[in-house]
């Protein structure tokens, strides 16, 4: 082995000789870098998530990062999504935005949606099914907003119009993958949907009603809680045409917008885990072999570039009743929700002798003075006749306190029934403590009797002086 002092001497000379073997070894390494930098999974790509509060945004996100705990944020939430490379020992993470419910948020998406990353992200629209009758208004919505904002990046027109030119290219050469097909490379090298051979490419035209609608930026449909479906035929009433109806609106939507439908659910599992392929397909061309799923009603799936008019055509045939060309509000209504008529709360009832309490010290404060010096002193929570036949009796009070009666009218005949009313009461009550109690004689009680027994006295000889009055004075 030789000295260091003797490499070192050879490599000086073997450098004045005009040798470029460093040279050589860094471009080897540069290259080699540059090579394997190829193949690496961008870190850039993002997902904005849109829909309304409590449609189950962040539980499905959640489901597809592996984690059972959802926790939700305010305004504008970041998460992550976990992306491995198994074939290639890569991994990276795909972030994911989910803006809040409310419209006033919209002015967050400045942070998640920028000119940089508008080239790099995926747009997720989340309705629930749950709520089927808000689902269109919930779509143009959404869709709406997102398109104000990418009108407000100010993109150059050449940079806008690549963008479209690529979500075009992407949905026609779309071909539907056959059940079982196996990958032959870890990550697409050739662009799928191509007609003949690698130097001939054959692109079919779009529809008249697809991409009509080409914002730049992928998007994805999904309707959550796609098990609500059994109890909207329960509760609401809702047949097979009634489903298909709404699919087919939502059919005609994403051929709009070029974008794929997912019904999902996180409480059965049903389409979580596709979702998930097909998400890293479109952003990072990972290959993808499902066909499109469109027999089950609530675990449908439609690849973007797939669909047509004439494929929505099919569920026509199962509408026998519903015209499909009705306004989507008037065939899927929103039910009337409609009060109960009785209250439920439970109404406690007040006791005998504090009502009539109550009502005595009420009717007090309506007896002339002069009335109330005539009256004998009574113990306290006694009722007492006397105030009990000035509120039966609709007869005048006088200046002078008595009542005015004029023969052959009702109040003076009602004079006997209140004596015996007085006496009914006078004979049940006196004496009487709590209700519920036995009757047990106090001290009072043949006061109480005198004093009612002189009371209605007074009232018959006034009633018997009233017609002697008149004659006199006529006289």
């Amino acid at each position: 082995m030789a000295p260091i002092g003797e490499k070192s001497t050879a490599r000086s000379a073997g450098m004045e000789n005009g040798e470029s073997e460093p040279q050589n070894l860094w471009s080897s390494i540069l290259g080699e870098v540059s090579s394997h930098s190829g193949s690496k999974l961008p870190s850039c790509k993002n997902i904005l998530v849109l829909g309304e509060d409590e449609c189950g945004k962040t539980t499905l996100i959640s489901r597809l990062q592996g984690t059972d705990d959802p926790k939700k944020g305010h305004g504008l939430e970041y998460l992550y999504l976990d992306v491995q490379d198994e074939d290639q020992d890569d991994s990276t993470r795909c972030g994911v935005w989910i803006l809040g419910g409310e419209e006033e948020h919209s002015e967050l998406l400045k942070f998640a949606l920028t000119p940089a990353s508008l080239s790099h992200s995926l747009a997720i629209l989340m309705v629930d099914m749950s709520k089927p009758w808000s689902i269109m208004d919930m779509l143009d919505k959404w869709v709406g907003l997102l398109r104000r904002h990418i009108d407000t990046l100010r993109l150059p027109p050449e940079r806008l119009r690549e963008l479209e030119e690529r979500l075009v290219q992407q949905f026609q050469e779309y071909v539907e993958p056959e059940e079982g097909e196996e990958p032959k490379s870890p990550r697409r090298t050739t662009a799928p949907g191509t007609v003949g051979g690698e130097d001939e490419k054959v692109l079919l035209p779009l529809g008249e009603t697809t991409l009509t609608h080409n914002l730049g930026i992928p998007i994805v449909v999904v309707v959550t809680k796609s098990d609500a479906i059994s109890s909207l035929e329960k509760e609401h009433d809702f047949k097979m045409e009634h489903l298909d109806f709404i699919q087919q609106h939502i059919r005609k939507f994403c051929l709009n917008y070029g974008a794929a439908l997912f019904y999902t659910s996180v409480k059965e599992g049903k389409n979580c885990d596709l979702l998930y392929k097909y998400l890293l397909h479109r952003i990072y061309g990972f290959p993808f072999h499902k066909p499109a799923l469109v027999v089950e009603k609530d675990a449908l799936f439609v690849p973007s570039g797939w669909d047509n008019l004439q494929k929505i055509g099919i569920l026509y045939e199962n509408m026998p009743n519903i015209n499909p060309q009705e306004p989507f509000e008037e065939v899927v209504a929103k039910p009337v929700i409609r009060k109960p008529l009785q209250d439920s709360k439970e109404v406690n009832a007040e006791d005998e002798q504090v009502f009539l309490m109550k009502q005595q010290a009420m009717l007090s404060k309506n007896i002339p003075p002069a009335k109330q010096q005539e009256s004998p002193q009574r113990p306290m929570g006694m009722r007492t006749p006397e105030r009990k036949a000035n509120v039966a009796s609709v007869s005048p009070i006088t200046p002078s306190g008595k009542g005015k009666m004029e023969p052959g009218k009702p109040g003076a005949t009602n004079e006997g029934v209140l004596a015996n009313f007085f006496n009914s009461l006078l004979s049940k009550k006196t004496g009487t403590g709590s209700p519920g109690s036995p009757a047990s004689p106090k001290p009072g009680d043949k006061s109480v009797r005198s004093d009612a027994a002189a009371e209605l006295d007074r009232m018959t000889r006034g009633r018997k002086s009233v017609p002697g009055q008149n004659s006199t004075g006529a006289s």
